[in-house]
């Protein structure tokens, strides 16, 4: 997700095609990347931020909890080595939990979300939130959630899953939210062909696609 603040360019996770979707959006300007987690298909492709660096002349904020830090010095050594040369990713590591912070002119509010048993973060900024990953979310996330006119939440398919939100539960969660529009994130090729799905949600909700932009 790409974020266009007016003063500030943000992407949430940087999955493992972030280089191509940057050149694909024509993104020429990154200030700060928000990780909702550690899974691999969330950070694969934070190294491609070395062209941002070199380009814009200026360390890339980075935004995650304790725990997805580590994941990140685990995965990204390199990066935190005391061993430093020229052409490594340059970050400035800034440590969420659950308080608001800013970023420019915006306030981000982390949204507390279960993966499962793994808590993460989701993120909501003026009225537009976005969760993925989700399989549970508190009743004090859904406190935060009032107001919010668009949402973007995973379905990941049909059937159960252990640890996303299926078609159903992604429907029932975005009735409770209320948000005039809700776009269906995280899809898998089982919940089935866009425009079969399409037919069959409610008028308000609609499937997410690549190169898909929202004004706000």
């Amino acid at each position: 997700m790409l974020v266009e603040t007016g003063d500030r360019t943000i992407v949430i996770d940087s999955g493992p095609d972030f280089r191509y979707q940057m050149l694909r959006a024509g993104a020429t300007d990154l200030d700060a990347i928000l990780f909702t987690h550690e899974h691999k298909d969330h950070v694969a492709g934070m190294d491609d931020i070395r062209p941002f660096n070199y380009m814009l002349h200026k360390n890339i904020d980075v935004y995650a909890s304790p725990r997805v830090q580590e994941a990140l010095r685990r995965e990204f050594s390199y990066i935190f080595s005391n061993v430093q040369y020229l052409g490594l990713p340059r970050i400035n590591l800034n440590t969420i939990d659950d308080a608001p912070f800013s970023i420019g002119s915006k306030t981000v509010v982390p949204l507390n979300i279960m993966h499962y048993k793994l808590p993460i973060h989701g993120f909501r900024i003026d009225d537009f939130s976005y969760i993925t990953d989700a399989k549970t979310v508190p009743e004090a996330t859904m406190e935060q959630l009032k107001g919010t006119r668009v949402l973007v939440v995973n379905a990941l398919q049909r059937g159960e899953h252990i640890s996303h939100f299926n078609l159903k539960e992604a429907l029932d969660f975005a009735a409770n939210v209320g948000a005039e529009k809700t776009f269906l994130t995280h899809i898998s090729h089982n919940l089935g062909r866009h425009e079969d799905v399409e037919r069959e949600l409610p008028p308000n909700v609609y499937l997410a696609y690549d190169t898909l932009s929202l004004f706000i």
